[in-house]
């Protein structure tokens, strides 16, 4: 799986407001997502290491209780068990990189229609 054609995979639901095509290696989660204008997601927190990079649109994080407001071209590094949070000021384009890969993701996946 050297090359992957997000356009022609399937959009999955990760939560309300925030969807996207995903793909996954033996080591990472790489996906696409679209999250809609106001959508809040709550603080939580994972054993997986993410980089949320700002494609489009403006989004205020928190991560380790610092807040920081991101644009396009800027990104967040969550490291493992982080509490984070977020909410889209602005519709958002972002790519997100999980390590190790999510399973909860593959999953979703693999039940979407």
């Amino acid at each position: 799986m050297p090359f992957v054609n997000f356009n022609t995979k399937k959009v999955v639901k990760i939560w309300d407001g925030i969807y996207g095509t995903l793909a996954h290696s033996e080591n990472q989660t790489f996906g696409h997502f679209t999250i809609d204008h106001g959508t809040v997601l709550p603080e939580h927190s994972h054993f997986h290491e993410q980089w949320c990079h700002i494609l489009e649109g403006e989004i205020e994080f928190t991560v380790a209780g610092e807040k920081m407001l991101l644009t396009t071209g800027m990104s967040a590094y969550i490291p493992p068990h982080a509490p984070h949070s977020a909410v889209a000021i602005t519709a958002c384009k972002v790519i997100d990189c999980f390590t190790p890969p999510r399973e909860d993701f593959i999953e979703l996946e693999k039940n979407t229609l």
